[in-house]
């Protein structure tokens, strides 16, 4: 079912070839149509039905499962200003696409032990199928880590020097200063508002040609991921001097490893803040009033996650059956909660690991493979409708 927020944005636009009206915008203020004449109830009947059909996203995320081949015509679901930047830009888009799967492992690292682990399906263009049309808090992460992925991808390929159209910051010349005192730029900084720029540019269009309360939602989100990599740019520095006094520095700005951008949007994802849309259409607000205000680098979404529990081919969950669980732990990872009260089976597995490391003169670690007998708990599928429990 589409989100109710989405249904009851205040302008919900729609291009159609079974209705007459090639273009419709409704409000959630009239409870009626207003197209005249005998064919009304027809053209209600249409507005609801483009109102009611969730909005299946091909999405430009697609390109990191084309490999280094990107064709801009074979990605489906991009809108005509994102297939221009792709046809310009085609070494951005192997950029991108190398990218898309960092921040995805990234994704999977941070819900490795949720019921819903940022799971994707092979050979489909929307990458992770049906679970991401709920505005739920999971699709504000995803939409937030793909951003965040999308401007670390960008500015450490101009960093690098693999793209043309960008390079290291242009504005850090010259000397300044910092608390450690003065310092002269040099090396290479990299240059992340390139990255921002051009994310905003190709991920924002999509969005920016729908006008509902979805697409208002990963806007926002979309920036919260852009501006989380700026957060973790640092000061590098390399000392000149007499036995490295430093009386002479030369710094540049460098980003920080993905993994701190990842964790820092985990931490928004579990402050995530139940929004609705204000009267005017054109922002949040809070839904439970005792909350405090929604800020810009908030996730926001509508809707609450489903269980993950079960196998829904309809809302896209894959379920929790035969996922390993932690039987001793009382966290998201523990059998308990992973397995959703059903149980789960035991299975005693072989494993073969490094023992009695020793130091070897020199350089190395030379270590013993071991055998080790290990328990593996997994979760238990649920039980068929209908059966009853007899255990």
């Amino acid at each position: 079912m589409l989100a109710l927020p989405r249904i009851l944005s205040l302008r919900a636009a729609a291009r159609t070839d079974g209705c007459k009206s090639p273009r419709l915008a409704l409000s959630s203020r009239s409870s009626s149509c207003h197209s005249p004449g005998t064919s009304s109830k027809i053209y209600c009947a249409c507005a609801l039905l483009l109102l009611l059909t969730p909005r299946v996203d091909s999405s430009w995320w697609y390109i990191g499962a084309l490999g280094a081949r990107v064709i801009c015509d074979n990605i489906p679901g991009l809108v005509n200003k994102q297939r221009q930047l792709c046809q310009r830009h085609p070494n951005i888009m192997q950029a991108i696409g190398e990218g898309t799967k960092e921040w995805i492992r990234e994704c999977q690292h941070q819900f490795r032990h949720h019921r819903w682990n940022c799971s994707t399906l092979d050979r489909d263009h929307t990458v992770f199928g049906r679970v991401l049309l709920r505005s739920s808090r999971e699709a504000a992460f995803v939409y937030a880590i793909s951003s965040a992925g999308v401007v670390y991808a960008l500015t450490r390929a101009c960093s690098q020097g693999v793209l043309r159209t960008c390079h290291c910051d242009p504005h850090k010349r010259g000397q300044t200063s910092d608390d450690s005192g003065e310092f002269s730029w040099g090396g290479c900084s990299e240059d992340v508002n390139y990255g921002i720029k051009f994310a905003k540019s190709f991920i924002d269009a999509k969005e920016r040609t729908e006008r509902d309360a979805r697409a208002l939602m990963n806007l926002h989100n979309n920036r919260c991921g852009r501006t989380a990599v700026k957060r973790f740019l640092k000061l590098k520095c390399k000392c000149h001097g007499v036995s490295g006094s430093c009386t002479l520095r030369t710094c540049w700005m460098a980003m920080s490893d993905f993994r701190k951008t990842g964790d820092y949007l985990k931490k928004k994802y579990n402050g995530a803040v139940e929004v609705t849309m204000n009267q005017n259409g054109t922002g949040f607000t809070v839904a439970n009033k005792a909350f405090r205000k929604v800020t810009k680098n908030d996730l926001v979404y509508f809707e609450n996650s489903p269980d993950y529990c079960i196998q829904d081919k309809a809302a896209g969950t894959l379920g929790t059956a035969g996922r390993v669980c932690n039987r001793t732990s009382r966290g998201t990872d523990g059998c308990e909660v992973m397995c959703c009260g059903r149980g789960y089976d035991t299975t005693l597995v072989k494993q073969i690991t490094k023992c009695e490391c020793k130091f070897k003169w020199c350089c190395s670690v030379e270590c013993k493979d071991c055998e080790e007998a290990v328990d593996i708990h997994t979760c238990k599928a649920p039980k068929r409708a209908g059966l009853l429990d007899q255990t």
